[in-house]
């Protein structure tokens, strides 16, 4: 009985005393910390005759002051960091001249505060990757593998896709898909498919490819890219960017298209173009794919523009698909004199 009466008062001067703390201490002191958060910004190579740097896309950052605990940089091409110190570079890929809006949010354990600056930066335009097929025989085995078999591909498509010589070679400078009506592992027709899956992937920048369409009803030629992701997250959760798509039933109609969440199949969003002997002469096909949008072109002629956004997924790496299907739910019916075609890719080249 006496150690409970003790305890009381001992507690009572323990919580007087406690609030005694709390009303000179800091928990209720307002925080009047404040940072000036600067961005310094180096592009590099900048001169009277190049003003926005020397094209190599190199900016140096130096933010101030640089002993906050942590930043996080929003560079305005699509690209994020975080970071503990002030001091970095960031390269731009994007060819051309280009002003970029620079955030930076600085934690100094305390509080968050933001600074915002806009830099032109200048990208001399450069080849990244690319395919001349100027060796015959297979193709650059390092480039471009295959996907091999039936069952349709999501289209019941009826070719059989090999990686032989029959249907896929180099010869004579260009790229030959041969598509051939013959009974293969229980298939009726047998065709190609390449991708550099693996083996190349990459976001933002210009692709071409300088193609001759496949002749014969049925034909469905493609030169497309799918999201470096759909091995995880399924399609079309990674996206799909139809560069270009030939028919052999709507002879010399271009289809350019995209396939997301919500968008895809049927209901995908694309656009055509109507152009002459594309069955008959080369022509080229080319993306311009960008953080803030995608531009679809036939022999340098825009057709179709798309506004890109983060909420989207195009703004991650891709690979690069060729193959020339047959039939199919696209394809539509198959010509029954139909024997064999040749799809054409003189050249594939990937610009930043």
């Amino acid at each position: 009985m006496f150690k409970k009466i003790l305890a009381l008062p001992t507690l009572l001067f323990v919580a007087l005393l406690s609030c005694s703390s709390g009303d000179s201490g800091s928990d209720n002191t307002p925080d009047t910390t404040q940072l000036n958060v600067v961005i310094n910004a180096e592009i590099v190579g900048t001169a009277s005759q190049m003003p926005n740097g020397n094209g190599s896309g190199l900016v140096k950052f130096n933010i101030s002051p640089n002993n906050a605990t942590s930043y996080k940089v929003v560079f305005g091409d699509g690209e994020t960091i975080e970071t503990t110190t002030g001091i970095f570079t960031h390269t731009y890929s994007s060819s051309g001249t280009k002003t970029y809006e620079v955030e930076v949010t600085a934690f100094n354990g305390l509080k968050y505060f933001n600074s915002t600056k806009s830099i032109v930066v200048f990208v001399t335009t450069s080849e990244i990757w690319g395919d001349e097929f100027d060796a015959d025989g297979a193709p650059n085995s390092s480039k471009w593998g295959y996907d091999l078999g039936a069952g349709g591909w999501g289209n019941n498509e009826p070719q059989y896709y090999t990686n032989r010589a029959e249907n896929v070679i180099v010869q004579g400078g260009v790229l030959k898909i041969i598509t051939k009506k013959e009974s293969y592992l229980g298939s009726n027709y047998t065709s190609a498919r390449l991708l550099t899956k693996g083996k190349f992937s990459f976001k933002y920048g210009k692709v071409e490819f300088r193609a001759k369409m496949p002749s014969g009803g049925g034909t469905w030629p493609a030169l497309w890219m799918l999201g470096d992701n759909i091995s995880t997250v399924g399609w079309p959760a990674c996206g799909e960017i139809d560069i270009m798509e030939h028919l052999g039933n709507q002879l010399n109609k271009i289809y350019g298209t995209l396939h997301y969440p919500d968008h895809s199949g049927g209901s995908s969003d694309g656009s055509t173009t109507v152009i002459s002997n594309a069955t008959t002469e080369f022509h080229l096909y080319s993306v311009d794919w960008r953080a803030d949008y995608i531009k679809f072109y036939v022999d340098n002629q825009l057709f179709k523009t798309f506004v890109n956004s983060a909420s989207i997924p195009f703004n991650q790496n891709f690979f690069l698909i060729i193959n020339c299907a047959i039939g199919g739910d696209f394809g539509g019916s198959i010509d029954p004199t139909f024997v064999s075609s040749i799809f054409e890719v003189d050249y594939v080249r990937v610009y930043n």
